[in-house]
């Protein structure tokens, strides 16, 4: 018989072997350095077929770099000079040919130890660097929100104030900086060959989402072994909608802590900032996309808060506020926030 002397011990025992597998855990996370290397970007699809630039382990640290979407020309057009564009920017567009059918040169993938579909892959945002103190936004022919008000091309150039985080878009028109990356994904079945980067999706990719700043953590469903995970499509802020199919587009350091979660089953991306919950709709009509953003989070509410179904869809109009994430991707995008300081626990 355990006397209660011996069963403190044992709980104190216990409890140090716990402290010790985190401890050793935390001691064996590491950090990587993914350049913006010719060999480490894909150019405008996720594809389960490539092979991965770096392996990590779960728990693991990346600092990724990434360039401005689409081709150089736009940065030139926005009247910045050639002396003020970064060699590794010149160096990606004149290697990589084989791009799209997206129009994002995305750094990766990377292979995450013990991955399986099924899981799911937390991606925590940690903080983000500009590769270059400007961004570029505007608009083309064919393509936003309003394409016939707007049958033509203009871009613009917004030089930033790293130091004070902020831009100056025109005089008394201040900006507030809010980097993230716009696209953050893994790859899907390799029987789905090449996916565009352009429209988002079940692996997440090119969502748009401008909650997804430092600070939040995004959480993406695994579809293939490694999970495959590719990032870029840098952005310096963005409205909600992203009505002329660019953001302030910029070139991001950005600095992600990687890990996998067993037993946590997601169909569609999900996230969260320090302050809300956050759920994805994702559909080419946006009537759909917010009822499913809606049904996610009904779901969240249930698995995570064990609440009924009932209650969480009354809470869901009490308490969720339906953003529109973006218009302009061919799949529009919903999600749905809802404060976490309404929850005791």
């Amino acid at each position: 018989m355990r006397t209660p002397r011996s069963i403190a011990l044992l709980i104190v025992l216990s409890a140090a072997g716990l402290w010790g597998a985190a401890f050793r855990s935390a001691q064996t996370a590491r950090t990587h350095d993914l350049r913006l290397l010719p060999g480490n970007v894909h150019w405008g699809y996720y594809d389960a077929s490539i092979r991965p630039v770096l392996r990590i382990a779960s728990g693991d640290t990346v600092r990724v770099e990434t360039m401005v979407a689409r081709v150089l020309q736009r940065l030139r057009a926005a009247g910045v000079t050639e002396d003020e564009i970064p060699d590794p920017l010149k160096a990606v567009e004149r290697a990589i040919t084989d791009r799209g059918p997206g129009a994002h040169p995305l750094t990766g993938p990377i292979w995450v130890e013990g991955a399986e579909p099924g899981d799911v892959l937390e991606v925590k945002i940690l903080g983000f660097e500009y590769l270059h103190p400007y961004g570029v936004s505007g608009f083309m022919p064919s393509s936003g929100t309003l394409p016939d008000d707007f049958p033509y091309t203009r871009f613009r150039l917004v030089r930033f104030n790293v130091r004070a985080g902020t831009a100056v878009f025109a005089p008394g028109v201040t900006l507030r900086l809010a980097p993230f990356f716009g696209s953050i994904g893994v790859a899907l079945n390799p029987l789905l060959g090449r996916v565009s980067s352009g429209p988002p999706g079940p692996h997440a990719g090119n969502l748009d989402n401008k909650e997804l700043i430092a600070g939040s953590t995004l959480y993406l469903p695994v579809h293939v072994p490694g999970a495959l995970l590719s990032m870029g499509d840098g952005h310096g802020m963005q409205g909600d909608g992203e009505v002329t199919l660019t953001a302030l587009e910029t070139s991001l350091r950005g600095t992600v802590q990687i890990s996998v979660r067993k037993g946590k089953r997601l169909n569609w991306p999900r996230a969260e900032t320090p302050a809300h919950y956050i759920a994805m709709g994702l559909h080419t009509d946006l009537d759909e996309a917010a009822k499913l953003a809606t049904r996610e989070m009904v779901d969240f509410l249930v698995t995570e808060k064990r609440m009924s179904r009932d209650d969480a869809y009354i809470l869901c109009s009490l308490a969720a506020d339906l953003h529109v994430t973006q218009l302009v991707d061919g799949t529009k995008g919903i999600h749905a926030m809802v404060a976490k300081s309404i929850f005791s626990q």
